[in-house]
């Protein structure tokens, strides 16, 4: 087992609950609420300055060209890609921008931007590479439910987010970025990282959580 894998093990109640979460089963299904996806997206993308550092962060302490290129790469495929889908979604679901720039955040999306600040700080690149790879890995493996599913059938609005998570490129990127944590916790202390791993799967089911609140629009 290696040891992405078993950090994975370390925490898997908890990857399990997010991935199969009763959120994410209306969203594959199409049955989401709206005001339940306006409350996630907006609490979302609260994180895309923290996510942007966070890359900053593991271009600056990866070990070599190779590895800040494909940074680089994800960082612009980010900027336009996933930010086109928040643009749009916001748009369709009448979002107004001062809710999508400061809207009151939730706590788990308070401690998740916290948690993501923080590993940027701490210029370890084990740790930096933990919280990414549990933000890319869990999500890529709760889209992957969709596979059997009639995602034309859906809204673009849960369709799109579906896809931006489960296609060839994405699971490429997750492929490398848990062979990359491998190898870097080989060479180092890995505790800080494993206990930076589990914190964040932790946030990520509370996130979930959260998202299934009722809220009115």
């Amino acid at each position: 087992m290696s040891f992405a894998e078993a950090c994975r093990a370390g925490s898997a109640r908890d990857w399990d609950a997010a991935v199969n979460h009763p959120f994410v089963d209306q969203l594959l299904d199409g049955t989401l609420p709206d005001d339940r996806l306006r409350h996630y997206l907006v609490q979302d993308y609260q994180f895309c300055d923290a996510f942007v550092i966070l890359l900053g962060a593991a271009v600056a302490t990866a070990p070599g060209l190779g590895e800040r290129l494909r940074f680089a790469r994800v960082l612009g495929a980010f900027a336009a890609d996933e930010d086109d889908y928040f643009t749009r979604s916001f748009d369709e679901l009448g979002v107004p921008p001062g809710e999508r720039a400061a809207p009151e955040l939730a706590r788990p999306t308070r401690e998740f931007d916290a948690l993501m600040r923080e590993a940027a700080g701490s210029r370890s690149y084990p740790v930096v590479l933990a919280v990414l790879l549990v933000a890319e890995w869990l999500y890529g493996d709760w889209a992957a439910r969709g596979r059997d599913r009639d995602l034309a059938a859906l809204a673009p609005r849960h369709r799109d987010w579906i896809r931006l998570h489960d296609n060839p490129d994405y699971n490429a990127w997750v492929d490398w970025l848990r062979a990359e944590f491998d190898n870097a916790t080989a060479a180092a202390d890995a505790e800080p990282a494993a206990q930076a791993f589990a914190r964040a799967v932790r946030l990520e089911r509370a996130f979930f959580d959260d998202a299934l609140i009722a809220r009115t629009a």
